[in-house]
């Protein structure tokens, strides 16, 4: 670097003001199109290196990440949950084991306990068929359209509720459409 050429005094000249720091080349660098994206690798942070994937961990990788494979877990994990429903609503419900011909006879513990096992029955099979119907259309449509966001719950809600709703009618169709489609977007927006 050169120095600065002496004043006519014979001092040097005192060196030119800094430049203002100009934040909108420094954002560019920091969040807009300057911006290098990070590899993330956790050797670098001093991280523990993890081995290369054997074979058989891939495959338990794609069998796990496949549509049927998604399917079944929401299937089963519906019917558990619709099963604990169905006894815990029929445990709270007073009409469990009551007898329209005789109203005044109290139920025998049996009859109750057959009527909450009906009960959980029905809605874990419903359970489980929503949880499938579901899982199966969001992974569809999410090899459909090749993106892993928001959209895709919304739209497999849609179809889920519009064709659970369509027995009943079109209108019952299209209100089951928005009816899923608005749960499935709150639900999606809180988990990510």
């Amino acid at each position: 670097m050169a120095a600065p050429p002496p004043s006519a005094s014979g001092e040097p000249a005192p060196p030119p003001p800094p430049q203002p720091l100009q934040y909108s080349l420094l954002l560019q660098h920091l969040v807009g199109d300057k911006r290098q994206p990070r590899v993330w690798d956790p050797a670098v942070f001093g991280g523990i290196p993890c081995p290369p994937k054997s074979e058989e961990q891939k495959m338990v990788e794609r069998v796990m990440e496949s549509c049927p494979f998604k399917a079944a877990l929401a299937c089963v994990g519906g019917f558990v949950l619709g099963g604990a429903f169905g006894i815990f609503t029929a445990g709270i419900d007073t009409n469990v084991g009551f007898d329209p011909k005789d109203p005044y006879r109290t139920p025998t513990a049996k009859e109750v306990l057959k009527d909450m096992g009906q009960r959980g029955i029905s809605y874990a099979k419903n359970f489980a068929i929503v949880g499938a119907m579901f899982s199966c259309t969001e992974c569809v449509v999410e090899s459909y359209r090749g993106k892993s966001d928001w959209k895709n719950s919304v739209i497999s809600g849609c179809i889920t509720g519009g064709a659970i709703g369509f027995r009943a009618g079109l209108k019952a169709g299209v209100i089951g459409c928005g009816g899923f489609a608005a749960f499935s977007a709150a639900v999606d927006y809180y988990l990510r």
